[in-house]
Protein backbone atom coordinates (compact mmCIF):
# COMPACT_ATOMS: atom_id res chain seq x y z
CA UNK A 1 0.00 0.00 0.00
CA UNK A 2 1.49 3.89 -0.90
CA UNK A 3 2.12 5.69 1.99
CA UNK A 4 0.15 8.15 0.49
CA UNK A 5 -3.29 6.57 0.71
CA UNK A 6 -5.38 6.87 3.42
CA UNK A 7 -7.71 3.68 4.78
CA UNK A 8 -11.19 5.81 3.56
CA UNK A 9 -13.31 3.14 5.85
CA UNK A 10 -11.87 5.16 9.31
CA UNK A 11 -12.33 8.90 10.55
CA UNK A 12 -9.64 10.98 11.38
CA UNK A 13 -10.06 9.50 15.02
CA UNK A 14 -10.04 5.73 13.36
CA UNK A 15 -13.40 5.38 13.91
CA UNK A 16 -15.20 3.00 11.51
CA UNK A 17 -17.54 4.58 9.10
CA UNK A 18 -19.25 3.96 5.37
CA UNK A 19 -17.81 5.87 3.08
CA UNK A 20 -19.54 9.00 1.51
CA UNK A 21 -20.11 8.23 -1.70
CA UNK A 22 -22.53 11.00 -2.56
CA UNK A 23 -20.36 13.46 -4.15
CA UNK A 24 -18.53 10.53 -6.41
CA UNK A 25 -19.71 11.07 -10.19
CA UNK A 26 -21.95 8.14 -11.18
CA UNK A 27 -19.78 5.87 -13.30
CA UNK A 28 -19.78 2.19 -15.06
CA UNK A 29 -17.76 -0.01 -12.95
CA UNK A 30 -16.68 -3.43 -13.08
CA UNK A 31 -14.60 -6.26 -11.23
CA UNK A 32 -13.33 -9.40 -12.10
CA UNK A 33 -12.05 -12.24 -9.31
CA UNK A 34 -10.95 -15.68 -9.25
CA UNK A 35 -10.27 -18.22 -6.55
CA UNK A 36 -9.90 -22.28 -6.87
CA UNK A 37 -11.20 -25.31 -5.22
CA UNK A 38 -8.38 -28.13 -5.31
CA UNK A 39 -9.74 -31.44 -4.73
CA UNK A 40 -8.78 -35.37 -4.97
CA UNK A 41 -8.87 -36.02 -8.80
CA UNK A 42 -11.41 -38.61 -8.09
CA UNK A 43 -13.81 -36.16 -6.32
CA UNK A 44 -13.08 -33.50 -9.73
CA UNK A 45 -14.20 -36.81 -12.01
CA UNK A 46 -17.58 -36.85 -9.79
CA UNK A 47 -18.19 -33.40 -10.43
CA UNK A 48 -17.74 -33.56 -14.18
CA UNK A 49 -19.52 -36.57 -14.57
CA UNK A 50 -22.42 -35.27 -12.60
CA UNK A 51 -22.54 -37.50 -10.00
CA UNK A 52 -22.54 -36.08 -6.79
CA UNK A 53 -25.23 -37.03 -4.70
CA UNK A 54 -26.24 -33.24 -3.40
CA UNK A 55 -26.87 -32.69 -7.14
CA UNK A 56 -25.15 -30.43 -10.36
CA UNK A 57 -22.70 -28.92 -8.20
CA UNK A 58 -21.23 -26.31 -11.02
CA UNK A 59 -24.61 -25.17 -11.69
CA UNK A 60 -25.26 -25.20 -7.88
CA UNK A 61 -22.34 -22.84 -7.18
CA UNK A 62 -23.04 -20.25 -10.00
CA UNK A 63 -26.30 -19.71 -8.59
CA UNK A 64 -24.75 -19.11 -4.66
CA UNK A 65 -22.23 -16.93 -5.93
CA UNK A 66 -24.66 -14.50 -7.51
CA UNK A 67 -26.63 -14.38 -4.46
CA UNK A 68 -23.80 -14.22 -2.85
CA UNK A 69 -22.95 -10.85 -4.94
CA UNK A 70 -26.10 -9.43 -4.55
CA UNK A 71 -26.34 -9.93 -0.99
CA UNK A 72 -22.55 -8.75 -0.03
CA UNK A 73 -23.77 -5.37 1.63
CA UNK A 74 -25.60 -7.46 4.09
CA UNK A 75 -22.17 -9.58 4.64
CA UNK A 76 -19.65 -7.29 4.32
CA UNK A 77 -19.82 -4.47 6.91
CA UNK A 78 -20.03 -1.34 5.87
CA UNK A 79 -20.22 -2.04 2.38
CA UNK A 80 -22.94 0.19 -0.05
CA UNK A 81 -26.33 -1.74 -0.94
CA UNK A 82 -25.66 -1.86 -4.62
CA UNK A 83 -28.37 -1.92 -7.74
CA UNK A 84 -26.16 -4.36 -9.58
CA UNK A 85 -26.58 -5.06 -13.65
CA UNK A 86 -24.70 -8.43 -14.23
CA UNK A 87 -23.37 -10.48 -12.55
CA UNK A 88 -21.75 -13.92 -13.71
CA UNK A 89 -20.27 -16.48 -12.49
CA UNK A 90 -18.45 -19.66 -14.20
CA UNK A 91 -16.87 -22.41 -12.91
CA UNK A 92 -14.31 -24.26 -14.96
CA UNK A 93 -12.98 -27.53 -14.05
CA UNK A 94 -9.37 -27.92 -14.80
CA UNK A 95 -8.40 -31.80 -14.45
CA UNK A 96 -5.00 -31.06 -15.06
CA UNK A 97 -4.85 -29.48 -12.03
CA UNK A 98 -7.66 -31.50 -10.32
CA UNK A 99 -8.68 -28.10 -9.70
CA UNK A 100 -12.24 -25.89 -10.47
CA UNK A 101 -11.99 -22.46 -11.40
CA UNK A 102 -14.16 -20.05 -10.30
CA UNK A 103 -14.65 -16.34 -11.63
CA UNK A 104 -16.72 -13.91 -11.25
CA UNK A 105 -17.72 -10.47 -12.89
CA UNK A 106 -20.37 -7.79 -11.22
CA UNK A 107 -20.92 -4.71 -12.83
CA UNK A 108 -23.15 -1.42 -11.85
CA UNK A 109 -23.48 1.94 -12.79
CA UNK A 110 -22.83 3.87 -9.54
CA UNK A 111 -20.80 5.91 -7.43
CA UNK A 112 -19.14 3.31 -5.61
CA UNK A 113 -17.14 -0.27 -7.16
CA UNK A 114 -18.04 -3.81 -7.15
CA UNK A 115 -14.70 -5.27 -6.47
CA UNK A 116 -15.94 -6.70 -3.03
CA UNK A 117 -19.46 -8.49 -4.99
CA UNK A 118 -16.91 -10.26 -7.39
CA UNK A 119 -15.13 -11.30 -4.87
CA UNK A 120 -17.87 -12.17 -2.32
CA UNK A 121 -19.18 -14.07 -5.62
CA UNK A 122 -15.93 -16.30 -5.84
CA UNK A 123 -16.09 -16.95 -2.35
CA UNK A 124 -19.65 -18.47 -2.10
CA UNK A 125 -19.00 -19.99 -5.10
CA UNK A 126 -15.95 -22.08 -3.96
CA UNK A 127 -17.61 -22.81 -0.38
CA UNK A 128 -20.52 -24.19 -2.33
CA UNK A 129 -18.79 -26.44 -4.22
CA UNK A 130 -16.46 -27.71 -0.85
CA UNK A 131 -20.26 -28.42 0.87
CA UNK A 132 -21.66 -30.21 -2.22
CA UNK A 133 -18.98 -33.11 -2.44
CA UNK A 134 -17.32 -32.80 1.46
CA UNK A 135 -19.18 -35.93 2.14
CA UNK A 136 -16.52 -37.55 0.14
CA UNK A 137 -13.40 -35.19 0.41
CA UNK A 138 -12.58 -33.50 3.49
CA UNK A 139 -9.33 -32.36 2.26
CA UNK A 140 -10.45 -29.63 -0.45
CA UNK A 141 -8.34 -26.54 -0.47
CA UNK A 142 -10.08 -23.10 -1.57
CA UNK A 143 -7.25 -20.82 -2.44
CA UNK A 144 -6.24 -17.82 -4.77
CA UNK A 145 -8.98 -15.87 -4.02
CA UNK A 146 -8.15 -12.31 -5.64
CA UNK A 147 -9.38 -9.66 -8.06
CA UNK A 148 -7.87 -9.70 -11.06
CA UNK A 149 -9.06 -6.62 -13.02
CA UNK A 150 -11.58 -3.49 -12.41
CA UNK A 151 -12.70 -0.63 -13.46
CA UNK A 152 -14.20 2.30 -13.38
CA UNK A 153 -14.49 5.42 -10.84
CA UNK A 154 -11.89 7.69 -10.23
CA UNK A 155 -8.98 5.31 -9.87
CA UNK A 156 -9.54 4.23 -13.31
CA UNK A 157 -8.62 0.80 -14.56
CA UNK A 158 -6.72 -1.97 -12.25
CA UNK A 159 -5.18 -5.09 -13.74
CA UNK A 160 -3.83 -7.94 -11.84
CA UNK A 161 -0.57 -8.53 -13.74
CA UNK A 162 -0.24 -4.30 -13.61
CA UNK A 163 0.09 -3.79 -10.30
CA UNK A 164 3.90 -4.87 -9.26
CA UNK A 165 2.20 -7.36 -6.48
CA UNK A 166 1.55 -10.37 -8.76
CA UNK A 167 4.14 -12.75 -10.00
Amino acid sequence: MCADKALTHLDETGTARMVDVSGKAVTARSATAEGWVRMAPETMDLIVRGEAKKGDVLGTARIAGIMGAKRTHELIPLCHPLGLSKVSVDLEPVAADSAVRVTATAKVTGQTGVEMEALTAVGVACLTVYDMVKAVDRGIEITGIRLLEKSGGRSGSWHADDSGQDG
